[in-house]
This record gives C-alpha cells, structure tokens and sequence, in this order.
C-alpha cells in the first residue's frame, strides 16, 4: 500500500497485542490481524485474542497464528458479575470488554502491548514509541461521562485537552499496573470494583479505558507523550467489500478504518475539550 510511513521500518522494540473480540467481529477480525502485521512499526511477539469460548474464534487463532485467552480467565469477574443498563440498553458487555483490557498487563509478556477493537483496520505504517516515548493518537470525540467517571476515580479533572478514544492504544504494562493500584488505594477496593461503582450507570457511556490511561500519564509526565492526529475513518460498508485501491485512496487522508455501526456514537454530544481539537 502506498502511504507515508510514520517511522523506521520495524525497530527493535516488540509488543505485544490484545483484541477483545466475539463472533460478530470473524469477518473482520482476520483483516484487523493481517493490518497489524502489515503496519505495525515494531516487531510484534504475541497476539492474543480474549474472547468467550467460541469455535470460529479458536479456528481463526489457530490459522492467523494468535493465541486464544477465555475472557473467563482474565478477571475475577466476569460479564455476569456487572449490571449496567435499563430496559431499554444494556452496556455491560462493553464495559467488562474495557476492564479486559485494563488487565493486559496479567497477559501480555512484552513489556508494551498495543490493544486495538476488533473492528479497526491499520491503513497506513504505524509508531508507538519514539525516543523513548509513547505515541497516542487523538481525535476530536469523546464523551463528558469519561472525565465525570476519571474525576471519581482519580480524584482530580483528566488534564488533557485531547480525546484519546482512538480505538487503539499502546499500553506500558509497568504503568498500566501503577495506575490501577493508585485506584485501589484511593477507594480501597478491587480496581475494577472501583470503576464498576464510579460510573452513573444511569448513562449509556460512562467510562473509557483509553481516556482514563492516557489521561494518568498525561497528568504526570505529559513530556514522555507524543501527540498525533488519529486520523480514522468509520464506514458501515463490509471491509472485505474494499479494493486494494480504494484503501490505497483512503490511505492518502486516514491513518485507520472502523467498521462498525454506532449511530448512537454520531449522535452523542461532543465535549467541552472538543473545540481545542479542531
């Protein structure tokens, strides 16, 4: 594919990776896989895929060459255990999904591991540490129910004047872990208890992973990140209905492709951050 690239040819550093994904995502997910191998600029060691015990999935490790985790095994909790919804929504499949991921850190073996939706296609060479820093990329939208949640949690506003929602994320296990025990200590339970009680589960999107760990690092050593435009696109049509060429396109003007249909994410209110982004 014809893009510029972000950086060296595939340093030295290798990471890891996680998808969260279910049987809805077995279209998609071989293409996510095959785009990380493809754009991701450091060498990638393990890629696991946490999942419910799912048939396609297990096939779809063994032929991709990842490795399956029972989403059972990553928690003490597991999607039962959480209660967020009313009679008309139910969001507590997507919160134990971001509690997955928050605890990547029991999983991956690299010291880095990128966490990236099932759903999201690289299009264009991908950095995530230079000069020893890490690489966030950022975009226009994101959700006041984030920082209300961040603020509960962390007893202080997100400082950042970014959205980190970007659908992926490199995460620094050693950093990763120091954040959730600053949530233990604060509240005196279990992280994810913690972030389970702080939301107002009276609303739809309380709570983001990607917003509460970049906004930690942000709030102290803002100098060790780097900021980039994240660059992606959401589309309802299928992946695999895209050419070669139509990416070589869309490559020309975006870093990543989503393919999901959220209608309730366009309609959501933008944030008092989202001006400063522009």
């Amino acid at each position: 594919m014809s893009a510029q690239s972000d950086g060296p040819r595939k340093s030295s550093l290798t990471i890891d990776v996680l998808i969260p994904a279910i049987d809805k995502d077995i279209v998609t997910l071989p293409l996510v896989i095959d785009s990380l191998r493809r754009h991701v600029q450091h060498r990638i060691g393990t890629i696991y895929i946490i999942s419910p015990q799912s048939t396609g999935i297990r096939r779809l490790c063994v032929s991709k060459k990842c490795t399956f985790i029972d989403e059972k095994m990553v928690l003490p909790i597991t999607k039962k255990h959480i209660h967020y919804g009313t009679t008309r929504w139910d969001r507590s499949g997507w919160l134990y999904q971001q509690l997955l991921k928050m605890n990547g850190d029991k999983i991956s073996k690299a010291s880095f591991f990128l966490v990236i939706d099932a759903d999201t296609i690289l299009i264009r060479p991908h950095t995530f540490r230079k000069d020893e820093k890490t690489i966030f990329y950022y975009r226009n939208w994101s959700q006041p129910e984030y920082f209300r949640t961040y603020h509960k949690l962390m007893g202080v506003k997100a400082p950042s004047p970014k959205s980190f929602v970007t659908h992926y994320m490199l995460f620094e296990k050693a950093r990763l872990t120091r954040l959730k025990q600053v949530i233990e200590a604060r509240h005196g339970k279990p992280w994810y208890n913690a972030i389970i009680h702080s939301i107002d589960r009276t609303k739809q999107f309380g709570f983001s992973e990607y917003e509460t760990y970049a906004n930690y690092l942000y709030s102290h050593q803002p100098s060790r990140m780097i900021l980039r435009k994240s660059l992606n696109k959401a589309l309802h049509s299928r992946a695999s209905s895209l050419s070669q060429k139509q990416l070589d396109v869309l490559a020309k003007s975006y870093r990543s492709l989503s393919f999901h249909q959220r209608k309730v994410y366009q309609l959501a209110p933008k944030t008092k951050n989202e001006s400063s982004l522009k």
